[in-house]
């Protein structure tokens, strides 16, 4: 028979476990209740990912930071009015405010790509990750001939908003992102939405998804290299979602 570990084994294996995973696990009890110290913890966590909902994009500094990376930005809203019509109305959001049809066609010309950044459900991801992202991506961009369209900052836009935003400025492609709904472990997350020639007909079985880009995820530079592999892979097959299949990771692990 196994002989169970004793405490400081047991303590010892939950340490290592926990070097692996951001998860909570083998949390301490007290009786059949959690211990004071991590039931605090996920309050907190609780109130910072409420927080993060709820916090206001900056979309002047933001702004200002996208005007370095060498492009025009423009800045329109959705079809909703506030948080908590974002929140109780997820189809307004999808749609544009009255007025932006009129801030986007203005700038109307021929473009591969548009770079939609909207708040989401985490102002704070997009605020703190779009930039970097974009910076590594862009170069390579560039570098291979995409025409870029002016950056577009969405006030409580979805991510089909962007099928939408790219139809307006005559972009063939797409790429959404976005703050993702906060957990107990990542308030600050950032989604990429990549989607080929968006139109009304679009579904999200139409795109693909970047997820969990952040420091702490999929950092920025891993994120650019996905980011510019599939929109290569879309460009050089004419479609994107579930008809593409992403290889990025193994490429991302055969360069380690």
């Amino acid at each position: 028979m196994t002989k169970p570990p004793t405490t400081s084994e047991g303590g010892a294996l939950w340490t290592s476990l926990r070097k692996l995973t951001p998860a909570r696990i083998g949390l301490k009890r007290s009786g059949a209740s959690l211990a004071t110290g991590p039931l605090l913890e996920i309050q907190l966590a609780h109130a910072r990912a409420r927080d993060a909902v709820h916090a206001p994009l900056d979309t002047q500094r933001l702004a200002a930071e996208l005007a370095v990376l060498d492009g025009p930005v423009l800045t329109v809203a959705s079809a909703v009015e506030d948080k908590a019509g974002y929140l109780m109305r997820p189809d307004l959001g999808r749609k544009l405010a009255p007025d932006a049809d009129g801030i986007l066609t203005s700038s109307r010309g021929q473009y591969d790509i548009v770079f939609v950044i909207s708040d989401g459900l985490s102002a704070g991801a997009v605020q703190t990750h779009a930039v970097p992202v974009l910076s590594i991506a862009l170069a390579d961009l560039r570098t291979q001939g995409w025409r870029i369209a002016p950056f577009v900052i969405v006030h409580h836009g979805r991510v089909a908003i962007g099928d939408a935003i790219a139809t307006a400025l005559g972009a063939t492609c797409a790429a959404v992102m976005i703050g993702e709904r906060p957990g107990l472990s990542a308030p600050d997350s950032m989604g990429a939405y990549l989607t080929w020639q968006p139109s009304a007909q679009t579904s999200d079985a139409d795109r693909n998804c970047i997820s969990n880009i952040r420091p702490a995820g999929i950092g920025y530079a891993d994120s650019a290299f996905k980011l510019v592999h599939l929109l290569a892979a879309m460009r050089a097959k004419g479609r994107s979602g579930v008809q593409l299949k992403d290889l990025s990771d193994r490429l991302l692990i055969g360069s380690k």
